[in-house]
């Protein structure tokens, strides 16, 4: 159903089953995934493929162009998966040619009210952004992360899978898989224990994630050896392998 006073551009591609509400805007690059809604007042422009059964909320602004300063108008990016879900006044900015070219969002988010995701964020699946929380550039979230109301992540900090962020935390630097932090600015705390019960983790491999947790954070050792040690770990509990890459991987160091 296509409300009357909308605005869609004869380029804009609706597949089946899209909804689009009162006075919201689709732009002419613009791909909706069946089953899509667009509730009234939304605005979803530039250069933005998304997928099946998102549901967009009034006063969201998908797709927009970026507030870098070095944005000249390149065709740059905004894709999203499916199952999505974007309450009211989310804001979601496309990519900058200084990065890949691409805002990416995945599957079976949830984005509660007032959430900004910057220009270049890459996040997984499954991810809760809780209201008012704000996403700098460059951010990647992984799968099944959680960042409580009001939090704020510095531009290029990364946070990994099954990260608990609490309320109202400043985040400065890369979090590890698994790990809970808070404050201002945010420090680790404990290991995501409930979260990781929910989502069928074995008690075996629960206590393993905590050895690893205190072979960082508590046995006061040099970064790369407990990285190496969390690596020889990862060989019999796999959970570990995703730590011991992010560890390896990250470029603005650890939270510690």
């Amino acid at each position: 159903m296509i409300h009357p006073t909308a605005i869609i551009a004869d380029s804009a591609k609706l597949e089946e089953g899209v909804q689009v509400g009162a006075f919201s805007i689709v732009g002419e690059h613009v791909s909706l995934g069946a089953g899509t809604i667009v509730g009234p007042h939304v605005i979803i422009n530039g250069h933005t493929t998304i997928g099946k059964n998102n549901h967009f909320y009034q006063f969201s602004s998908i797709g927009e162009a970026n507030q870098d300063k070095k944005y000249a108008g390149e065709p740059t990016l905004t894709i999203i998966g499916d199952n999505n879900i974007f309450r009211e006044c989310c804001t979601v900015h496309r990519g900058t040619a200084q990065d890949n070219g691409v805002t990416r969002i995945g599957n079976n988010n949830l984005f509660m009210c007032y959430i900004h995701i910057a220009h270049d964020c890459q996040l997984g699946d499954e991810v809760i952004l809780a209201n008012n929380t704000t996403l700098a550039g460059h951010v990647h979230i992984g799968d099944w992360a959680i960042l409580g109301g009001a939090t704020m992540v510095h531009q290029y900090a990364h946070i990994g899978a099954h990260a608990f962020c609490s309320i109202s935390s400043i985040v400065l630097k890369d979090i590890p898989p698994y790990v809970m932090v808070a404050g201002r600015p945010a420090v680790p705390r404990v290991i995501n224990t409930e979260g990781l019960k929910r989502r069928g983790f074995s008690p075996e491999a629960i206590s393993n994630i905590k050895r690893a947790y205190k072979t960082i954070y508590r046995l006061q050792l040099p970064l790369e050896e407990a990285h190496k040690i969390i690596t020889e770990m990862a060989v019999k509990t796999p959970e570990l392998i995703i730590m011991s890459e992010f560890i390896s991987k990250s470029n603005r160091g650890i939270i510690r």
